[in-house]
């Protein structure tokens, strides 16, 4: 754009000048061109810019100066702005955020950046761009021509560096001294392939179990790391061998893709105290481009140690069935119980009797032996079973320096016999009393009978109940001293035809 007070354009000569004036209209006349009304020149009166407007439509006239007349036809012509290269090359979209995957091979097309140029394309090369890296090297490439970014190497790695900052530059006079430029920010960020297999941190692993924990339930975590993210970090747990079969199973959690050592079955330290299992860990989905590299997979040693727990008294029986003779005299043995203590400890079991079970206290116990025996006298016909329950607990025996005192206990002096009320045992005990024949026959109740007077012998002139209770091994029997004849007398006492006769019972032998 030319200065202010530019010269545009001549009129005529200075001879014909004084006799006429010249007038401007159009496109910026007298605002941005003016006419020297008496030669006829033409001055810009403010820098012009032509990427505002290019071209300025201008109509001049000549007329007298006396009498104003036209003395020529009005002309029409056109100012063209000649272009200079006062504007720099601009991005119009930038910033610019793109995304590749991670180990994509080199030349991969990654962006296309583009600057403008408000010069003018026709004329000469103010607008021609040239596009170049300034920041992003040797990782990225820029086509100069296109603007096209590029990988410039095979193995961009996510997990060394997931994003990258480029800056890319344009410049006009295609990069010649002179230039103007541009620049514009290119942010690349890896996106994740599954290149990574997981891995345990460590080769082995260790656990400390109680034998009492509740199956199923879970007892150990162990995670293999996988730095892919999402679904190729998924990681799927699996026992490939180990000690024990059916006893664990390893689960994955979703949230943090750890491994859940999940306890199938119960535990007994005493059958078994310690287990050795191969637990794998491998991706659940997998991209084969990766898999020449090796398995993607990975093997780890866990190791579980049971804890041994004290556990109660165990009885050889649920339930026992016991018998004694209701005339058996105090101290009798009615029978005996067992119980063992299943710890490898195996300490001395001492029995003893609920007395909640045997209020009357009928029997007592050895607390050593686990023999029963009574301790009062029993009578069927009172009660006829006695249900009596049995408690064995596990007692602290001596020990020595090397063992310590066992499970549960706390050593008092040099010999120690606490029992241990939190690791006890029951039984019940079902003790049936049976019957002697201490108890003779009785009747109800008095008993009277109408006679004939003149019934025979052997003739039923009447039947009574007897006990109801083995009335079969009961013998009856009329007393010897009504065989002889009752006269009545006038006097005697007794009524007038009533006659009483003794009846005898007794068990049959």
């Amino acid at each position: 754009a030319p200065p202010t007070g530019h010269h545009e354009g001549f009129g005529p000569s200075p001879e014909s000048s004084c006799q006429v004036t010249y007038h401007l209209s159009g496109d910026g006349a007298m605002s941005v061109f003016t006419i020297d009304e008496r030669t006829g020149d033409i001055h810009a009166t403010r820098r012009l810019d032509r990427e505002k407007q290019a071209s300025y439509v201008l109509q001049a006239q000549v007329r007298d100066r006396t009498s104003q007349l036209l003395l020529e036809p009005e002309s029409q012509f056109t100012i063209r702005v000649q272009d200079v290269n006062d504007n720099a090359p601009r991005f119009l979209d930038g910033p610019y955020a793109a995304r590749v995957p991670e180990r994509a091979p080199a030349g991969t097309s990654v962006v296309t950046v583009t600057a403008t140029d408000a010069d003018d394309p026709t004329y000469g090369t103010a607008a021609r761009i040239v596009y170049s890296l300034l920041r992003g090297g040797p990782y990225f490439t820029v086509d100069p021509n296109t603007g096209v970014v590029r990988t410039a190497l095979p193995d961009l790695d996510r997990e060394t560096q997931d994003r990258y900052q480029l800056v890319v530059q344009a410049r006009d006079l295609l990069g010649r001294r002179g230039a103007l430029s541009g620049t514009t920010a290119v942010t690349v960020t890896l996106t994740d392939v599954n290149d990574n297999p997981p891995r345990f941190p460590r080769r082995n692993y260790r656990f400390s179990i109680p034998e009492s924990v509740p199956a199923p339930a879970v007892v150990a975590r162990i995670k293999a790391m996988d730095p892919d993210l999402g679904q190729n970090a998924e990681v799927e747990y699996r026992v490939l061998d180990g000690d024990g079969p059916g006893t664990f199973r390893v689960l994955t959690d979703p949230n943090t893709q750890e491994g859940l050592l999940m306890l199938l079955k119960g535990l007994d330290f005493e059958i078994q105290s310690s287990y050795l299992l191969r637990v794998e860990a491998s991706n659940r989905q997998t991209d084969a481009r990766f898999l020449l590299a090796g398995p993607f997979s990975d093997e780890v040693l866990v190791q579980l140690q049971v804890e041994d727990e004290d556990e109660s008294p165990v009885f050889s029986e649920s339930v026992r069935h016991l018998s004694v003779s209701e005339d058996a005299p105090v101290g009798t043995t009615v029978g005996s119980v067992s119980a063992h203590d299943p710890d490898r400890s195996s300490s001395p079991i001492r029995y003893s009797i609920d007395r909640k079970s045997d209020i009357g206290g009928f029997f007592d116990i050895d607390s050593s032996s686990g023999t029963i025996r009574t301790s009062r006298f029993l009578d069927r016909e009172v009660r006829v079973q006695h249900n009596i329950t049995i408690i064995a607990m596990e007692t602290c025996r001596s020990h020595d320096a090397q063992s310590g005192p066992p499970i549960g206990c706390r050593l008092t002096g040099v010999l120690v016999f606490a029992a241990d009320p939190s690791q006890a045992g029951s039984v019940l005990v079902l003790v049936s009393v049976m019957d002697v024949n201490d108890n003779p026959p009785s009747f109800a109740a008095e008993s009277r009978a109408l006679v004939c007077e003149d019934v025979g012998p052997g003739q039923v002139s009447s039947t009574w109940p007897g006990p109801a209770e083995k009335s079969a091994d009961l013998l009856t029997s009329v007393s010897p001293s009504a065989g002889r004849r009752d006269t009545e007398r006038r006097g005697s006492g007794r009524p007038r035809g009533r006659t009483s006769l003794p009846v005898l019972t007794a068990c049959r032998k």
